[in-house]
Formats: C-alpha cells, sequence, structure tokens
C-alpha cells in the first residue's frame, strides 16, 4: 500500500515532466528567437518609430517626434508620387508574364522525358544567384554601346543602332521589368510543379475515360487541384517584387531621372544619398500598409479557405 505522501508525489509526476519538456523545447529554441527577435521584430519596431521622428544624419542633435510630418513630406514629393506609380506598374507587368510562364514551363516539367532532371536545374538554377548579381549581367547585356542584345538585334538586322536600353526612361523601366520575370519564371516553376506533382493520377485517368481533352482537365482538375498554390504563390510574389529593389538597383539606380524608381529603391535612396531615416521609416511604414491592405483584399476576393474544393 502506498501512503499519501508518495500517492501525491506520483500524480505531481506527469506536471513535472510536462514543465520539464516545455522547459527543453524552450532553451532549444531560445538562440533562434533571439535572433529573430535581434535581426526583424526589434528593427522592424525601431522603424515604425522612426517614421515619426526627425532622424537625419545631418542633424543628430535634433531627433524629435514630429507626428506625421515625415509622412507629409513624403506624399507631397513628386519622386515618391512616380515611384507609387512604378510600383505598380513594377508588380503587375512583371507578375503575370511570371505565372503565365512559369505555369507553362511547370506543365511542361511534369512530363517525363530523357534529361529532365537536368533541364530542372537549368531553369531553377537562376533562384540561387543573387538579384544584385544577376542585375548587373543584366547591365552588361543591355549596355547601349557594346552589350551583347544591341549587337545580336544589330547583326539580325532587326535594329540600324544600338538602342540606350538603360538611358532612356521607356526603355529603362521595360529592360528592368524584362530582367525580373526571367528571374521570377524559376519560383513559379518550382511551386507549381510541386503543386502538380502532388495531383492523383487516377483523376487524369479517369477523366480521359469519361472522354475529356487536355483542355478540359486542365480547367476542370488541374488548375482547381492546385488553386491554393497558386494564391499563396502569387500573394508571396506580389510581396516579393514590391519589396526587390535588387535588380534596379544594379540595373539603372532608380535612374534615369528616378524614372525607374519603386517604392523599395525610392526608400532607399532617402537613407543612402538623402541620410534620412525618418522619411525613409516613413516610406516603409505606408509600403506595409499598402501590402497588409492588398493582401487581405486579395485573400478576401479569392476566397482562399474555400479554394480547391471540387
Amino acid at each position: 500500500m502506498k501512503t499519501q505522501t508518495e500517492t501525491i508525489v506520483d500524480r505531481g509526476l506527469p506536471s513535472f515532466r510536462v514543465a520539464k519538456h516545455g522547459l527543453f523545447i524552450f532553451l532549444c529554441l531560445f538562440p533562434a528567437l533571439l535572433l529573430v527577435t535581434v535581426f526583424i521584430y526589434y528593427p522592424l519596431f525601431k522603424g515604425v518609430i522612426m517614421a515619426f521622428q526627425n532622424y537625419s544624419l545631418f542633424d543628430l542633435n535634433n531627433i524629435d517626434f514630429i507626428g506625421l510630418g515625415n509622412f507629409k513630406t513624403i506624399l507631397a514629393d513628386a519622386g515618391f508620387k512616380q515611384s507609387l506609380l512604378n510600383s505598380f506598374y513594377w508588380v503587375f507587368c512583371s507578375l503575370i508574364p511570371q505565372l503565365i510562364i512559369g505555369f507553362i514551363v511547370a506543365l511542361l516539367l511534369r512530363k517525363k522525358f530523357r534529361g529532365r532532371g537536368i533541364y530542372q536545374s537549368f531553369i531553377f538554377f537562376p533562384w540561387a544567384m543573387s538579384g544584385f548579381l544577376i542585375g548587373l549581367i543584366w547591365r552588361w547585356m543591355l549596355n547601349g554601346q557594346g552589350g551583347v542584345i544591341n549587337d545580336l538585334l544589330i547583326k539580325l538586322k532587326i535594329i540600324h543602332s544600338a538602342i540606350p536600353f538603360l538611358a532612356d526612361p521607356t526603355w529603362a523601366m521595360v529592360s528592368v521589368i524584362v530582367a525580373n520575370v526571367w528571374y521570377g519564371i524559376t519560383f513559379f516553376s518550382i511551386m507549381i510543379l510541386a503543386a502538380l506533382q502532388s495531383i492523383p493520377d487516377e483523376l487524369f485517368e479517369a477523366a480521359k475515360i469519361d472522354g475529356a481533352n487536355y483542355m478540359q482537365q486542365l480547367f476542370k482538375i488541374t488548375i482547381p487541384y492546385i488553386l491554393p498554390t497558386l494564391i499563396v504563390t502569387t500573394l508571396l510574389r506580389v510581396i516579393w517584387i514590391l519589396n526587390f529593389p535588387d535588380l534596379i538597383y544594379s540595373l539603372t539606380n532608380g535612374g534615369p531621372a528616378g524614372s525607374t524608381h519603386i517604392l523599395s529603391t525610392y526608400m532607399i535612396d532617402k537613407l543612402i544619398n538623402g541620410q534620412n531615416y525618418g522619411q525613409a521609416a516613413a516610406v516603409g511604414v505606408m509600403m506595409m500598409i499598402i501590402l497588409l491592405f492588398f493582401a487581405v483584399f486579395y485573400l478576401l476576393a479569392t476566397k482562399f479557405n474555400k479554394a480547391g474544393d471540387f
């Protein structure tokens, strides 16, 4: 027979083990939590505070709260308005071709053929490269004097003289979008291919037996089945494109005359050239607000919670 004291100790053992197990998990996660807090959440919190401060490196002795002063200054700046319009143009014209071409590439890669693994490695390779490095490569290719693209177009007799791709405002925006499309196709190809491989082959076999052709299978089985993946990847890509200054900064540095500035490069310009951390933080806060409203509206409009239901 156990005594009353032994019974109480036994009853306390499970809760003690749970607490000990929880402490072990917390200690394992603590380094990661610390890094995320120091390098993500603290800068985010600090940036929001700086957006309401007069924080300029030219006047560090006069750092104080100015309310919405930075936002009023930014909204009155013609460069911000141009960057905002460029951002919508940049996102829309980059996203649609990336999605369509990436979807087509994923459909082709789903089929088994000789050398598919090697072909996949070539398709996926650009995603492993730095965006800044890709920008430098495209900058060399689009050079107005000795660029390989101008050279090919002249040799093919498509043009008679070199086009200043990066010096002309109209061509500059088209050039950075083309480079971004080339870079982003890989992301959609990887994500959509993974979703396509999860579709049971039995669905296609049953559809063939019922007499469904390829296009009917595509719109009745393939797209509905992978719709959640398409919605999420599109949302993520919109966020990344808007926050992706690497290509533009390495290709045109926002020029000529600010014609290729988007919000993220405009923010960097405020940091590097203007040395105004308060105004740069205000731009960052406005970007977060824009993306938050877009994400909520997008998920509601696409009915994400019902996506993929047959």
